[in-house]
């Protein structure tokens, strides 16, 4: 779950100024920069997407998806994959990142380590 870019949380206190603003997520005053289709939101938008993982029948039976704006994430595959990468506001997770192999490997190997 991507709750997006929240600044005013208390976290940011650990990123300096300059980098928030090289990332368009603080303007040259100091003020937070909201705009949701950037992901840059208030603590109520970011907390929107958990309430809704919590409460949507839509995510009923399903395991292993990637939510982010109140939705499941699309995947981002093919040539929008370079574009994702290269930073194109636009969402979507990337196939790895919802590997159900890969995750039940990471859960057999992190019970390995813990036990």
């Amino acid at each position: 779950m991507h709750p997006g870019t929240i600044i005013d949380t208390g976290l940011a206190k650990h990123i300096s100024d300059d980098t928030l603003r090289a990332a368009g997520a603080m303007d040259d005053e100091g003020r937070p920069v909201r705009d949701p289709a950037r992901q840059l939101k208030t603590v109520a938008q970011g907390a929107a997407t958990g309430v809704w993982c919590a409460t949507s029948p839509q995510l009923d039976g399903l395991g292993g998806v990637y939510c982010e704006n109140c939705d499941i994430s699309p995947l981002v595959t093919g040539a929008g994959e370079a574009a994702w990468r290269a930073g194109a506001e636009m969402p979507g997770v990337l196939p790895y990142a919802v590997d159900a192999e890969a995750a039940t490997r990471l859960w057999d190997v992190s019970e390995r380590l813990i036990a």
